[in-house]
Parts: C-alpha cells; sequence; structure tokens
C-alpha cells in the first residue's frame, strides 16, 4: 500500500529536542521532492521543511539553524531533527510526497502531535 507514517511526536519542554520520522513506502520515498508541514490549531498548515532528490533541502525561516531534514533512501525514511524547540512549535506535524504520478497526485501522512510547553 503506497502510504506515509509519521513517528517521534510527543511533549517537550521547551529548549529541547525531537526527531521526527516519516516511514515511506520505496515508490515515495524517491520522489523528486519530499516534505514536512505543520497546523498548530486555528492556524493554517505551512510548510517546515522540504528535500530534493539531489539532496538540496530548503527551510521556512521559523526553522533554519533550529531543524535539519534529510531523507534516506535505503530506510525508507524521512527525518526531521527539531532542536531549540519553543511553544510556538507546537502542533501536528505532516510528512508529504508531492509530484506523484498517477491519480492521486501528492500523499499526506495523518500527522504526529509535537507539544512544547513553556
Amino acid at each position: 500500500q503506497v502510504q506515509l507514517v509519521e513517528s517521534g511526536g510527543g511533549l517537550v519542554q521547551a529548549g529541547g529536542s525531537l526527531r521526527l520520522s516519516c516511514s515511506a513506502s520505496g515508490t515515495l520515498i524517491g520522489a523528486k521532492t519530499m516534505a514536512w508541514d505543520r497546523q498548530a490549531p486555528g492556524k493554517q498548515r505551512e510548510l517546515v521543511a522540504s528535500i530534493t532528490n539531489s539532496d538540496f533541502a530548503n527551510y521556512a525561516d521559523f526553522a533554519k539553524g533550529r531543524f535539519t531534514v534529510a531523507r534516506v533512501y535505503l530506510k525508507n525514511t524521512l527525518y526531521l531533527q527539531m532542536n531549540s524547540l519553543n511553544p510556538e512549535d507546537t502542533g501536528a506535524y505532516y510528512c508529504h510526497a508531492p509530484f506523484i504520478a498517477g491519480p492521486i497526485g501528492e500523499y499526506w501522512g495523518r500527522g504526529t502531535m509535537v507539544t512544547v510547553s513553556s
């Protein structure tokens, strides 16, 4: 089955770190671009970081210097390392695979919740 499954979310104190994982099927891990997005309650979903199949990474301004995205093809896994977390980082984090050939076109995971206490 073609799917994305996130894990690694939880509750962490401000200043702490978390590493999120996205387990992807073999057809999705090789996508041209994969990304992490997040959504806080009452706010719009926003891009956190993306990475191309040439390992070029792009980060939202709030993530620069704190977050790192990486793709390990042999493990079929996309990672997001998050350091120096603050309460504004609280939200649901989603794995995203856009630009997929076929009738669906793109895939989203169901999300993993990150809560940062002050």
